[in-house]
């Protein structure tokens, strides 16, 4: 059965935070809120735990991972970024954004496209979610908690405890987060294409 943590979204409480990142560092797969939806987490180099949220949502091989960092100069290690997506990136981040971009060496093949090598990236404006990023000191592995055959993410972290208690080991939550998943930019050329329109407003790269 999966653990329950109720943390304040403007003052997340320091030690429930210690207490998720150490989990994940110990193989725990969580769901979390983000500046866009709840979504599934877990360690990026932990292949039990994705293979666990492979099975939850029933992903397949062409699924493009995120993965969730604090910041551009940490975008710059997992992903190859050239001058142009830089500077559009840098106007519109942190937000609800997913970029598609050539990943690096430092990106775990697993969580590639398996012909492209792209990863997607993230910078979210979430204190929650920024908070579990600070701790950890690293990027999360993370994907929109969709389960199969639904259309919209699950919005109450009550109702995603009840569905998931024995399929994930740790719920936060951290109140209503919006049903839109994230804008998806694919910039792997340097020129930006959108993939999807989602929370984010896709102004800037048309």
């Amino acid at each position: 059965m999966s653990q329950f943590f109720q943390i304040h979204p403007r003052n997340p409480q320091l030690r429930l935070i210690r207490k998720a990142v150490e989990m994940i560092r110990d193989g725990a797969v969580i769901v979390y809120p983000t500046d866009s939806a709840y979504a599934l987490a877990c360690h990026s180099g932990d292949k039990k735990a994705l293979d666990r949220i492979i099975r939850i949502r029933d992903l397949d091989e062409k699924h493009n991972f995120t993965l969730m960092c604090r910041d551009l100069s940490e975008i710059a290690i997992y992903a190859k970024v050239n001058n142009i997506a830089y500077r559009l990136m840098n106007s519109c981040t942190p937000g609800a954004y997913t970029f598609i971009l050539p990943a690096t060496r430092d990106v775990p093949r697993r969580l590639m496209h398996p012909k492209k090598r792209t990863i997607g990236i993230r910078v979210p404006d979430h204190i929650i979610t920024r908070a579990l990023l600070d701790e950890l000191n690293e990027p999360l592995m993370s994907t929109t908690l969709i389960l199969p055959g639904e259309e919209l993410p699950l919005n109450d972290a009550e109702m995603i405890r009840e569905r998931l208690e024995h399929d994930v080991d740790l719920v936060i939550d951290g109140g209503q987060c919006h049903i839109e998943p994230t804008t998806v930019v694919d910039m792997t050329d340097g020129n930006p294409i959108i993939q999807r329109i989602g929370r984010g407003d896709p102004l800037p790269f048309q």
